[in-house]
């Protein structure tokens, strides 16, 4: 029974290491793997809305995405029983995102034919954030996350500016502009409004007065300015950040040894992953 334990301890470690182990030769083919299915998948889920293409080939995109079924689901087994909180990985965002993935083929046999069955199949996109859960793409993404949040303020202090100006120039073109050219009331105006603005132009409403074309051109410029102007706040900050954190944040990073998971806590001591001593001279 002992024996049997071993043997089962030591594939949940080797289970652990390809699956969760971003530095290891083993781990990083694996997310290659992972990555490439994930775009087979979404690639064939797209395909099967093609009408032409999923009457030719009808048979084999269902084979090939069962395959791919079979695959996440071993995969999310995996997942399961190679760290020591399950639960806390069922229950997680990413944990949620796989199972839902691997569903819809399931799904279908009880219900054949939904279309939202192919949409929730293209949610396995969302899982390419996991693969891409390298030490430099997460410092990189902490710095944006902290650029986004410093901006916040001005940002909505921004869009109050917009949503107010869309509202006064709407109700501006109400007035100058009738009914026959499309601008029947104030929400619609407010709709031409935020679609000239946002440089969309879909054309369904135009001014036809001299007065209104010369408005509807003052919104076109103000649109690449309403455009460029959130860009730069976000920017400006994320440079700063990117500028002042670099020394610290290569200075914290740790990466166990064990499993490939990346930290910035400088004061651990232990991986919270698989419970390896941390190399903190890293």
């Amino acid at each position: 029974m002992g024996k049997i334990k071993s043997k089962y301890n030591v594939f949940r470690q080797k289970a652990q290491i390809i699956i969760y182990g971003t530095n290891t030769k083993a781990g990083r083919l694996f997310d290659l793997i992972l990555l490439g299915v994930i775009l087979l998948s979404v690639f064939l889920v797209m395909m099967e809305t093609v009408e032409g293409f999923d009457a030719k080939y009808h048979n084999q995109l269902v084979f090939v995405e069962w395959v791919i079924t079979i695959f996440f689901t071993l995969e999310y087994i995996l997942r399961i029983i190679s760290i020591d909180k399950h639960i806390r990985y069922i229950f997680s965002f990413y944990g949620l995102i796989d199972l839902i993935a691997t569903l819809p083929m399931y799904l279908s046999l009880f219900f054949p034919g939904t279309r939202i069955l192919s949409v929730i199949r293209a949610l396995r996109l969302l899982r390419l954030f996991k693969i891409l859960n390298h030490p430099k793409f997460t410092s990189q993404s902490l710095h944006m996350k902290q650029a986004l949040n410093a901006s916040r303020g001005k940002i909505i202090v921004f869009i109050y500016f917009v949503l107010i100006s869309t509202i006064i120039i709407g109700s501006v073109m109400y007035i100058v502009e009738s009914k026959e050219s499309g601008f029947t009331s104030i929400p619609m105006s407010i709709y031409w409004t935020i679609v000239t603005l946002t440089t969309v132009g879909y054309g369904d409403i135009s001014p036809q007065t001299p007065l209104g074309q010369f408005l509807a051109a003052l919104v076109m410029i103000l649109g690449y300015g309403i455009i460029a102007v959130p860009t730069g706040i976000v920017t400006a900050e994320f440079a700063k950040r990117n500028t002042n954190q670099e020394t610290d944040l290569n200075a914290t990073k740790t990466t166990c040894s064990s499993c490939g998971t990346f930290t910035l806590n400088k004061e651990a001591k232990f991986c919270y992953r698989c419970g390896n001593k941390l190399n903190n001279n890293n």
